[in-house]
């Protein structure tokens, strides 16, 4: 428990006002985006700079309580959940875009920056920074650095981790680090900027970001594919690839995603079909032209029953903005809504659906598909009641067969929303007891207090 003098120190280091213990404010940080996790901090501690940031941490080793990073909590794996109690410490008030560096085609910012904020910042100057997660409008620059955030666009451009080139970091015993810089190259010793992205706040608490940018795309054009079965579909996605198209986004929805979405957002979505693809293909020009062709001759050699070709550019956000939409749409179908993440080789996305689909049907559940099929990242949706035990037996039972089928296929896992507290029981199908051991001893290098984001990704053996 945090006694009365540690509770002193916190708001002597970021103010009185930035240390928050009533419980209705402990209760807004008590989950993230993840169903079912729950668990209230002892306080929630706002800093507002690295050097608060590292006074916080020294002063949890001091006195020996947890400190939790988070964003805007906008994960989907338990990360920002205080499982072992201690505080929350929000980055969100470290939110400035501290340079746009047009010459060197880099921006440099705080944890706390809105990532879709930093896509209209760099827009308005011809420039661009691909990583897109669905949360985008909320989550955080920090927390899709500490979860390796993917989205829409992962295919073509890659995910946050190909666009952090530098990092600030405050270690868990309080020393801050800077790895990583503006360069181009740079193999000067071990590539800890690497080691931090995707590290779920397990390592060190990143306090400033360096990111590349690259020149915004002069042209787009956006196809939606319908086809009977998701099977075909899926089979189109791998033979897009083959064929040397590759799409800026290459999106599946299944028919049960489709009718969410579209009693959610109301765009005329097509609602006789089995699964649709929506495909949009960027660059200059005649580049664009000729993908976009090829693109509609693979899907209708695949089966499509139809190919629509967005009119411009706003018909094509829209459609966009329909599968971004996707999440939200499918949780208000039933009370509660279990998303995942399992990834398998492009190559094997069609036996992927298809395999979620006999699932479905073995546990008698509903399942909505979505996902990044251009990247093989596919996003099982269960839709479900937490109150009915029987159901959620069934659940469970489902979710592993979901994880046991993505690897049995060369998958994983998680694609975008790492392991957190959630999927923490299923590392160990996928990473052996020498990897397994491997990270642990990193942690216990960094960490030796075990002072920051407690009780992830680990479980103790046998625990499956």
């Amino acid at each position: 428990m945090l006694d009365k003098k540690t509770l002193a120190d916190l708001k002597e280091l970021v103010g009185a006002e930035n240390v928050l213990t009533a419980e209705e404010d402990l209760a807004c940080y008590s989950y993230d985006a993840t169903p079912l996790l729950s668990r209230r901090p002892e306080a929630v501690v706002k800093p507002a700079s690295t050097s608060e940031v590292a006074a916080i941490i020294e002063l949890a080793n001091r006195r020996g309580f947890k400190v939790v990073p988070r964003g805007s909590g906008t994960n989907l794996s338990g990360g920002t959940v205080p499982v072992e109690g201690g505080i929350v410490m929000p980055l969100t008030r470290m939110d400035r875009i501290l340079e746009i560096d047009a010459e060197n085609l880099t921006a440099t910012v705080e944890p706390g920056v809105i990532t879709s904020q930093l896509h209209a910042a760099v827009e308005s100057r011809g420039l661009f920074y691909p990583p897109d997660p669905g949360s985008m409008t909320i989550s955080t620059i920090g927390g899709n650095v500490a979860e390796c955030a993917g989205g829409l666009r992962g295919l073509k451009y890659g995910v946050t981790k190909d666009y952090v080139m530098g990092l600030e970091v405050v270690l868990p015993t309080g020393e801050v680090i800077n790895v990583g810089g503006k360069n181009v190259k740079d193999v000067a010793g071990y590539d800890l900027t690497r080691l931090m992205v995707g590290s779920e706040g397990t390592l060190g608490v990143v306090t400033k970001v360096i990111v590349k940018l690259i020149p915004y795309p002069e042209s787009k054009r956006t196809l939606l594919a319908l086809y009977r079965g998701v099977g075909d579909a899926g089979r189109t996605v791998s033979s897009i690839i083959a064929q040397k198209v590759i799409p800026a986004t290459l999106e599946f929805l299944d028919a049960v995603t489709l009718r969410c979405i579209e009693d959610y957002v109301h765009i005329g979505l097509p609602l006789d079909v089995g699964a649709v693809l929506l495909i949009e293909v960027d660059g200059v020009p005649p580049v664009v032209e000729a993908d976009a062709a090829k693109v509609e001759r693979i899907c209708h050699e695949h089966g499509a029953l139809q190919v629509q070709v967005a009119a411009n550019d706003e018909e094509g956000k829209k459609l966009a903005t329909a599968r971004r939409s996707a999440l939200a749409a499918l949780a208000r179908a039933r009370p509660t809504t279990i998303l995942e993440d399992a990834t398998v080789p492009r190559s094997r996305v069609a036996e992927m659906v298809e395999a979620v689909e006999g699932i479905a049907r073995r546990y008698g559940l509903t399942i909505g598909t979505f996902g990044h099929a251009g990247d093989g990242n596919l996003h099982p949706t269960i839709l479900t009641d937490e109150r009915d035990s029987d159901e959620m037996s069934r659940v469970q039972r489902a979710v592993e067969e979901i994880f046991r089928t993505a690897i049995s296929l060369g998958g994983t896992i998680s694609g975008e929303h790492g392991i957190g507290v959630a999927k923490a029981p299923f590392l160990p199908l996928q990473a052996n007891a020498a990897a397994l051991d491997t990270m642990r001893r990193l942690k216990q290098a960094l960490d030796p207090n075990g002072i920051l984001n407690p009780g992830k990704l680990f479980v103790s053996p046998g625990s499956l």
